[in-house]
């Protein structure tokens, strides 16, 4: 048995495409490409495949991960194009190799939020003082309920700009916990903006760029 790691990216139309909804296609994708996948046994066999961290609903990204086994060894050039050649529009396998991290060395995932503001100043001054008080406090749904969290101590900023003057457009690249013990999404961050700063904006597109490690190497 060979396990494998494959990378894809989920944009466009595909964005639309719930967790859920990911894991029926998965399976519609590994028996249109033939691939030798191996199966789990007992009752009810099935085609053993995860991903390493959910995207939430309406979020594109170029960092998706999912892994699964190959009962025979395939060149990995291959198995890249035999999948791409049956995926949906909007989705695509960038690479395909040897899985060697585990899931539970996930740390961070980096996003870049996309945002129109009518005043480019005004928001730049917004994300600063927000990003200066001593603590963010945001109300976090959890198993065991609503939880109040203090974001400023999770939460990377790396980068806060416009990047247009036609359509009023600022970019935000962030890092955040994710993982299988926390996970924040960026959202959490947004909604902080709002109410602390009392700023109107659009989201026009959260994309997921990468997971990390704690130490901030690629996951792979």
């Amino acid at each position: 048995m060979i396990k494998v790691r494959a990378v894809f990216e989920k944009k466009g139309r595909a964005k639309y495409i719930s967790h859920l909804d990911l894991n029926r296609c998965m399976l519609r994708i590994f028996r249109r490409s033939k691939l030798p996948i191996w199966y789990t046994e007992g009752f009810n066999p099935h085609p053993y495949f995860s991903f390493a961290l959910a995207l939430s609903l309406g979020f594109e990204s170029d960092c998706e991960v999912l892994d699964f086994n190959l009962n025979e060894e395939l060149p990995f050039d291959e198995v890249r194009d035999r999948l791409n050649a049956v995926m949906p529009e909007g989705m695509r396998v960038s690479s395909v190799s040897e899985q060697k991290m585990k899931i539970t060395e996930i740390a961070k995932a980096e996003y870049d939020l996309y945002l129109l503001s009518n005043d480019y100043e005004k928001f730049g001054n917004a994300v600063d003082r927000l990003m200066a008080q001593p603590e963010i406090l945001i109300e976090k749904k959890t198993k065991k309920g609503i939880k109040s969290v203090d974001l400023k101590q999770s939460i990377e900023l790396l980068s806060a700009h416009p990047i247009g003057d036609i359509f009023k457009t600022f970019k935000m690249t962030l890092r955040l916990p994710a993982g299988t013990q926390t996970n924040y999404n960026p959202n959490l961050f947004l909604d902080a903006l709002r109410n602390n700063q009392d700023q109107d904006f659009e989201i026009l597109k959260i994309s997921r760029t990468g997971i990390l490690c704690e130490n901030n190497e690629i996951f792979l």
